[in-house]
């Protein structure tokens, strides 16, 4: 039977693309290593190179620069919490679907012992803490894509939703603020609650002001 035609050329593809995709993990899991171990400062990108076995030229073919390591690890938690959202029954109300997304995601990240090692890294290295700042916004836009796929309203649904999502997202940033500040006695699965109750409480002060100052019919 003779092959199909491009058929060898699509297996080819399919192993290039899965060599990329390991040398790429090879590259963030050593420099994420290196940094815990040297701290970010003390690690230089021919330091990560070497103990990777990749050249320059291959490092920064997958990263601009030592802080781009850092940003695709942390889009692991995005991709978590998208994949969360997607994930709930589709009876759920807006409320449950974000709790459950982000009680799942926060559950999957500090089953990793690595991650809060990671997070303080972050906390203590001044060129990681103002570049961790993109995050938020990054989060926020997949966020709404996510909650509106759910809905498939169109743009007043949309907008309603990213009024929703940079409220989440901004809780998620306090909460991490107060978390670093020094509330890392209570456990996440306690923490996160009393962030919701926060939140919730919030934006429920906030609709009964904002219908105060609506224009009668």
């Amino acid at each position: 039977m003779a092959d199909l035609p491009g058929s060898d050329s699509a297996v080819r593809e399919g192993r290039r693309e899965r060599k990329r995709r390991q040398t790429r993990e090879r590259i963030e899991t050593t420099a994420l290593k290196l940094f815990l171990a040297r701290g970010f400062d003390g690690t230089t990108i021919e330091d990560i190179t070497e103990a990777a076995d990749v050249s320059k030229r291959s490092f920064f073919d997958y990263f601009p620069s030592k802080e781009d390591v850092v940003a695709a690890w942390q889009d692991g938690f995005s991709d978590a919490l998208i994949a969360a959202v997607a994930a709930q029954p589709a009876e759920a109300s807006l409320a449950e679907v974000i709790e459950a997304a982000i009680n799942a995601a926060l559950h999957a990240a500090i089953s990793d012992p690595q991650h809060l090692a990671i997070a303080v890294l972050i906390h203590n290295t001044p060129a990681l803490r103002a570049r961790d700042q993109l995050k938020y916004s990054k989060l926020e836009r997949k966020l709404v894509d996510a909650l509106q796929a759910r809905s498939r309203g169109g743009d007043e649904e949309r907008f309603r939703l990213s009024v929703l999502a940079a409220a989440v997202v901004s809780m998620l940033r306090i909460g991490g603020e107060r978390w670093n500040g020094g509330r890392q006695e209570i456990s996440l699965e306690r923490f996160a609650p009393e962030m919701f109750r926060e939140l919730w409480t919030t934006l429920a002060d906030l609709g009964v002001l904002a219908r105060q100052h609506l224009p009668a019919d």
